[in-house]
């Protein structure tokens, strides 16, 4: 009997690894330095534990691809690594899969995820993993004597002259000219929900435009820098944070002013590998795994547990906690995104920034 008992195990061991073997999730992320972040945190270990293989893909705003397979009617993207304005707005429309935060893993000391999270990084449709932020970034080469240091700094062009690198949306350039400007962080919503607020962002911008290079997906920035096409650009932390550490090159960053926001997993409703994307969502968003992230890109995870787990870089010997925007230093001047305020305002701000770009 005892014999019979093991043999059915192993039987059925063999044959849930089989099954396992013949499943996988499809994962659309923003590549560049945060995918590789993500397959050393989620996506190798998460593999090795299931069975279950991880095809990673890339997209310069995964929403965009999301929204195109809903409408579709053909989704291929099992879960999709987006920001939080999209998650809430495909969640109200109906697109996305609702997570009960109820499946979500406790942290280590049994604290419920409803309470480890950091506020905000549960949402009725996704769940965040990290907190990132959009500074500014220069070549130290590039100046002698004193340094630009402040958001002001990346506006005065007598001072510091050299092109500016500034992304093609309202969201991350409005607010950053309202900083420069004068407005406090906490003011900036207030301000740019108001005629005579936005014309104050549009004339802060006025006085760059002519040296400013557009740019739109996330390693354009860095490279740019690189290149030596601009002086100053405003970026992601984390993809800054790699060409300086990772690759050795001579940028530094600006923390005055960084506007944070969150990315999140959501998973279309129709994915094809449903269950699978369920439970890789909930491997991804534990706490030791995105403590893991933190070891291959700077960026802050989303859960009060994993903070404590966050230790050197892969390479062994620097510090990464100076380095996250969640750091209290760099939160003094932070600017948090407000999802609520640009469902209400995304529209016509952006209609008036493409028509401010149109002009002469």
């Amino acid at each position: 009997m005892k014999t019979t008992l093991i043999l059915t195990s192993a039987l059925c061991s063999l044959g849930l690894a089989a099954q396992a073997q013949n499943k996988e999730v499809n994962v659309v992320s923003w590549g560049g330095a945060y995918e590789r972040s993500q397959v050393e945190a989620y996506n190798i270990p998460f593999a090795e534990q299931t069975g279950i293989k991880v095809n990673m893909l890339a997209a310069d705003n995964p929403a965009t691809p999301l929204k195109a397979q809903v409408e579709a009617g053909n989704i291929t993207g099992d879960v999709f690594d987006i920001e939080v304005s999209d998650a809430i707005r495909l969640c109200d429309e109906g697109a996305l899969v609702e997570i009960d935060p109820a499946i979500l893993p406790a942290a280590p000391d049994g604290t419920p995820a409803t309470e480890d999270f950091i506020p905000g990084a549960l949402q009725e449709c996704a769940v965040a993993n990290i907190f990132w932020g959009t500074v500014i970034a220069f070549d130290s080469t590039k100046f002698d004597g004193e340094k630009p240091s402040t958001a002001a700094d990346f506006f005065d062009t007598a001072k510091f002259p050299g092109k500016r690198g500034l992304p093609k949306n309202p969201k991350r350039t409005l607010y950053l000219a309202l900083i420069a400007d004068g407005v406090a962080p906490d003011q900036i919503y207030e301000v740019l929900g108001t005629p005579e607020g936005v014309d104050q962002a549009f004339a802060k911008l006025d006085t760059i435009k002519g040296d400013v290079v557009w740019w739109e997906a996330g390693a354009q920035p860095v490279q740019l820098l690189a290149d030596g096409e601009v002086v100053m650009a405003t970026g992601y932390n984390g993809r800054f944070f790699d060409a300086m550490v990772g690759e050795g090159k001579p940028f530094e960053i600006i923390w005055d002013g960084q506007y944070m926001d969150m990315d999140m997993f959501a998973i279309p409703k129709g994915s094809p590998n449903p269950e699978a994307a369920l439970e890789y969502l909930k491997f991804a968003t534990a706490t030791e795994q995105l403590a893991n992230q933190a070891k291959y890109i700077a960026y802050g995870p989303s859960r009060k547990s994993s903070a404590a787990l966050v230790g050197l870089f892969q390479d062994g010997k620097t510090e990464m906690a100076p380095h996250m925007p969640t750091s209290e230093e760099h939160m003094k001047t932070a600017v948090m995104d407000d999802p609520e305020f640009w469902a209400d305002h995304s529209a016509e701000l952006a209609e008036r920034f493409n028509g401010w770009l149109a002009a002469n």
